[in-house]
């Protein structure tokens, strides 16, 4: 017969295994979900293009070169630059157990922003931003300016109030899968 204290050391091992397999599958069903969202063809693959925004719609917030290190663990299907479920999944879920590309902290954006700001008013005008995010650092594209100038500006302003804007742009890590499990 057993010892207890043999029966209680194993039983923490069980419960970990059991839950680490639930969480993994939990993990590797939402990439999926994410997955096909983008896959227009429903044939278990998208355009490589398209794995930065498969990754961020994930939660998880990496820089363009980051996301050239990820596709360069991700078998690319050449020459059609497609990427296929059963070569993402796995490093996908990988990024997602340890937790990778962290969101960005508030005081992190509000001091980007305060950057931005060289008159230091609380705003930074239509001119300035486009400015700024297309010929700078990793510049936005013609659509994610589009995109970002239709929810960020203030419609009678023409400006970006970045204190209030800000606020939008904050992921609460405690209630942001893949950070709160």
């Amino acid at each position: 017969m057993p010892s207890a204290t043999a029966q209680h050391s194993s039983r923490p091992v069980f419960c970990q295994c059991h839950s680490l397999s639930g969480l993994v599958a939990d993990i590797q069903r939402k990439i999926t979900e994410a997955f096909e969202v983008f896959d227009r063809e429903s044939n278990k693959t998208v355009d490589v293009r398209e794995i930065g925004c498969i990754v961020r719609s994930l939660g998880c917030f990496p820089n363009e070169a980051e996301v050239q290190e990820l596709l360069a663990q991700i078998e690319v299907e050449e020459p059609d630059g497609f990427v296929h479920l059963k070569n993402f999944l796995p490093v996908m879920t990988r990024v997602l157990l340890d937790k990778r590309f962290r969101p960005i902290p508030e005081d992190v954006i509000l001091h980007a922003f305060e950057a931005l700001d060289e008159n230091k008013c609380g705003y930074i005008t239509k001119e300035d931003l486009v400015k700024h995010l297309t010929e700078k650092g990793e510049p936005f594209t013609q659509e994610e300016m589009e995109d970002m100038l239709a929810v960020a500006l203030d419609p009678e302003t023409n400006t970006l109030h970045y204190r209030d804007y800000r606020v939008k742009l904050v992921v609460d890590e405690t209630k942001t899968f893949p950070f709160n499990v």
